[in-house]
């Protein structure tokens, strides 16, 4: 299936539509047709999908050369980091899932096909694909839940394309869309947020796997609801746990990245005046004076035009303004860390020695679990703090407390 799309200078408009984008069945050349209409002379590209439903990213080269190689600039992100030896408090507070003794830092977009088959924890379904690549997605729209319960190297053997284009775009990069229905699902199609961040939003988010059909989900029903307080009181109604600690017997949840929550939560500063995209994707000059998005995903603090445009308006020091908030955040993930820990190595010796009834270790572990999952809140959500400092510290507040009152369980 071929789709004519009237180029454009810039692909990130601002207005797009919260569609799901639709899929084909065509193998795609390796390189677009393009040509100029006669009558508008205007670019016209000539691009085909390919048999996943995806229009590859390399097709828009071509037309848009500048975002292009700003999108593969990506690929110079390759910095990879242990999280088991730089927070060792997660050996113990994650005992019982694979986090625990492997769990590296993501490195950029590009690598993330190769990185989900390389993770150290195996997968038994495709449903662990579905913010990895483009081709994915458009298989769960087109084939629907099924695609979640299939074999994921079955699934992963099929995939062409890791994250790109059609994750934010579908297959016309004219506009924006939101292309993983599960986010409108969970925050409406009227959220209020900018569509520059609900395209982030579809995997930057706090997700668990329907436990009938695996298909991916949100623990919301409404942006209102997709706070850390509402989320935990989702799982705990429902009794959900990702993981069971096989020392303590405590019932665990394991947060995913919510970058989304995090930043359109209550105390955030500036959710409703920036975008991710506004501060992640700043804009780029070409040599012939065109401006345009620049598709490499950064931190404002690797793009000092971006802060000088913007940020130093209102902060003489930005830098030295994020790293403060960040150094603040990080003392008190290892200081709560090292205190989970303890706890947990406390709760497994009582277990362990048989003086506590049923009734009071279960006391112990209710608080233990919603210790752990404010603190894992703030530690998996990758601003440190700088994305909303209010809510981090509020969670971390509340993981501390908590700790505090299983300790004065213990005999």
């Amino acid at each position: 299936m071929k789709k004519l799309i009237t180029a454009l200078l810039c692909l990130v408009c601002g207005i797009a539509l919260g569609a799901v984008a639709g899929c084909g069945q065509d193998n795609a050349p390796d390189t677009p047709t393009v040509s100029v209409d006669d009558k508008t002379d205007e670019v016209v590209v000539d691009v085909t999908e390919n048999a996943n439903g995806v229009v590859a990213a390399e097709q828009w080269k071509e037309e848009y050369p500048e975002i292009y190689a700003s999108f593969v600039a990506n690929e110079e992100n390759e910095f990879v980091f242990d999280h088991v030896e730089e927070y060792p408090m997660i050996s113990a507070v994650y005992e019982g899932m694979a986090f625990n003794t492997y769990y590296n830092a993501a490195r950029a977009h590009s690598y993330s096909l190769e990185d989900v088959q390389n993770t150290g924890r195996p997968h038994a379904l495709a449903n662990c694909l579905t913010c990895k690549s483009a081709d994915y997605t458009a298989i769960v729209n087109k084939t629907g839940l099924s695609a979640y319960t299939t074999d994921f190297a079955e699934m992963a053997a099929k995939l062409e394309e890791g994250i790109s284009c059609y994750n934010c775009h579908g297959n016309d990069v004219t506009e924006l869309v939101v292309t993983h229905q599960y986010l409108t699902n969970a925050v409406g199609e009227d959220s209020g947020v900018a569509i520059e961040t609900l395209t982030c939003g579809q995997c930057h988010v706090e997700y668990y796997f329907d436990k009938e059909t695996k298909a991916v989900t949100l623990p919301y029903g409404s942006i209102e609801e997709a706070s850390p307080d509402a989320i935990l009181a989702y799982f705990n109604e429902m009794g959900f746990a990702d993981y069971t600690n096989p020392r303590t017997g405590t019932q665990q949840i394991k947060v995913q990245h919510p970058e989304f929550e995090t930043y359109t939560g209550a105390g955030s500063v500036h959710a409703g005046q920036f975008t991710c995209a506004d501060c992640h994707m700043g804009n780029a000059t070409s040599e012939d004076g065109t401006t345009y998005v620049s598709h490499t995903w950064t931190s404002p603090l690797n793009n000092p035009e971006l802060v000088a445009q913007n940020c130093a308006s209102c902060h003489a020091d930005f830098e030295g303004f994020v790293k403060g908030i960040q150094e603040k955040a990080e003392d008190r993930v290892y200081e709560i860390g090292y205190d989970l820990e303890e706890l947990t190595n406390k709760l497994a010796a009582a277990v362990e020695s048989g003086q506590y009834t049923e009734d009071e270790l279960n006391a112990i572990r209710a608080l233990n679990r919603d210790a752990q999952f404010y603190w894992d809140f703030v530690f998996v959500e990758n601003s440190e703090g700088a994305h909303n400092s209010k809510l981090t510290h509020d969670c971390l507040d509340k993981a501390e407390a908590l700790i505090e009152q299983a300790n004065g369980l213990f005999k």
